[in-house]
């Protein structure tokens, strides 16, 4: 069986370098990563992350 990576709001704003508000503002708007609740925690599978970090890509950057 295939192991799934967690991750906390938290662990993902320091990843990031973001603030925390600012994932739960996406979050808020529905722009944010997608998210899983589970009881009062939300975590994000590393997998949905990454493939939401890679559709957010700086077109201009893109290639570099």
């Amino acid at each position: 069986m295939r192991s799934v990576e967690w991750l906390s709001l938290e662990q993902i704003a320091e990843e990031l370098g973001i603030p925390l508000r600012t994932l739960y503002a996406q979050r808020s708007r529905g722009v944010g990563p997608h998210g899983h609740r589970i009881g009062k925690h939300v975590r994000v599978r590393r997998s949905d992350l990454d493939a939401w970090l890679e559709s957010h890509a700086d077109p201009a950057s893109v290639g570099q």
